[in-house]
């Protein structure tokens, strides 16, 4: 995320604990973390997708998702 964007969701998030948002600033600021929160996940998931386990015979097991 562009340190911009980060930088507007910090701005927003303290003017909202001191003098409060108009609609638009709660939109703007629901829209930024939403977006943050997309991007995080994408890396959470490229990250878990490099993890490999290693089993008591040091065999290399591919990381799966829960239930596959």
């Amino acid at each position: 995320m562009q340190e911009s964007k980060l930088q507007r969701i910090n701005e927003l998030a303290h003017k909202s604990k001191t003098e409060g948002l108009t609609e638009e600033e709660k939109k703007e600021q629901a829209d930024l973390r939403a977006e943050y929160i997309a991007e995080w996940r994408v890396g959470v998931q490229q990250t878990l997708d490099n993890v490999y386990i290693m089993d008591e015979h040091g065999n290399k097991k591919k990381l799966t998702k829960k239930g596959h």
